[in-house]
């Protein structure tokens, strides 16, 4: 008898030690991709005014980065959406370097490699303010990189924005 307890014990080790590993490599696989997203403005500062002119749309973004030690990285075909469906595709090159940023800002302006930032030349809002979920996808359709949010759960300084990836 103790000997089948010691076989059972040992196999529910295995069991359990499998059921550890198993999170983590799909965790890795999920988070294979360069690029992330860093962070997230997810309420702009002030009233919420998605006018063109007046409005504060510019001040929502998006952060992506490149976590490559040596690629660099397109983000032409990239698509950013959020729960709901609401969609942006990087339609023109735009180069990151291994460690470079670009910001993805609502409202209208000019893109720009050297400022890091790219204008979704819409001015409603993409991200919901109360909670969301925010997916970054690749060229092939493949997912780069998902995070869902809610203010009082994400944001404990209540600034609007947060940080998803060192």
């Amino acid at each position: 008898m103790t000997k089948h307890v010691r076989i059972g014990v040992a196999a529910f080790a295995a069991a359990c030690a499998a059921a550890v590993l198993i999170p983590t490599q799909a965790h890795a696989a999920e988070y294979s991709s360069a690029l992330k997203i860093r962070g997230a403005q997810y309420d702009a500062p002030g009233r919420d005014s998605n006018s063109c002119s007046s409005g504060n749309t510019r001040a929502e973004y998006l952060t992506i980065k490149n976590y490559s030690a040596s690629a660099t990285v397109n983000l032409k075909g990239y698509v950013v959406k959020d729960a709901t469906g609401n969609r942006f595709a990087f339609t023109a090159n735009h180069y990151l370097q291994p460690g470079d940023f670009v910001k993805l800002r609502g409202g209208n302006g000019t893109d720009s490699d050297k400022n890091n930032v790219v204008y979704r030349d819409n001015c409603n809002f993409l991200w919901n303010n109360d909670r969301d979920t925010i997916y970054l996808y690749k060229p092939s359709g493949g997912r780069s990189d998902v995070h869902a949010y809610t203010k009082r759960g994400s944001d404990a300084d209540g600034d609007g924005y947060i940080r998803f990836h060192s």
